[in-house]
């Protein structure tokens, strides 16, 4: 596992993140978290679909709630080849309750709280936080990342005009 220094920032104050540094064009490598059910999901379980995942350190967060709120909207219209993942630390049972109150519906929240086995995978789990950096990941039905974006500064939000083209020159 490698750690790479200073690469996001929360209010300007530099955080570490830990994990494998993802690449465009990598084998994206799989790994388990956790449904609402409380039952456990594999990311290999998505291979045959495309996939937009959408990185978040907490849904009761402003900028949280905003990111999953527009991928959310544009989830449905992609049609059903993709796949719209939310991923946090957040426990199942806080993002259950959040997705019913936002009327969140067409994207999957997935909480990485038990082995942080995404974090770590792709290079977004924050060591002084045990928390997920902002990022959006499209990788494509063979499992191969096409798009990254790690968000530099934790309060920002991310480009969704760039990761939506992403998921649409793949359809």
């Amino acid at each position: 596992m490698q750690d790479k220094e200073a690469v996001v920032t929360m209010k300007g104050k530099a955080l570490t993140l830990v994990g494998k540094q993802v690449r465009v064009g990598d084998l994206a490598e799989d790994f388990e978290v956790v449904a609402n059910d409380l039952s456990a999901v594999k990311f290999s379980s998505f291979r045959g679909k495309l996939c937009l995942i959408s990185s978040v350190p907490s849904l009761d967060t402003t900028v949280c709630d905003i990111q999953t709120k527009k991928f959310n909207e544009q989830a449905k219209a992609l049609g059903n080849d993709v796949v719209v993942l939310t991923i946090s630390m957040d426990l199942p049972f806080a993002q259950k309750r959040w997705c019913g109150t936002a009327g969140v519906e067409n994207v999957q929240t997935l909480s990485d709280h038990r082995k942080a086995q995404f974090g770590t995978a792709f290079g977004v789990l924050i060591e002084e936080l045990r928390l997920l950096a902002r990022a959006v990941f499209v990788v494509d039905k063979d499992g191969i990342v096409r798009y990254i974006q790690i968000v530099d500064e934790l309060t920002n939000e991310p480009d969704y005009e760039a990761a939506l083209k992403a998921v649409e020159e793949l359809l």
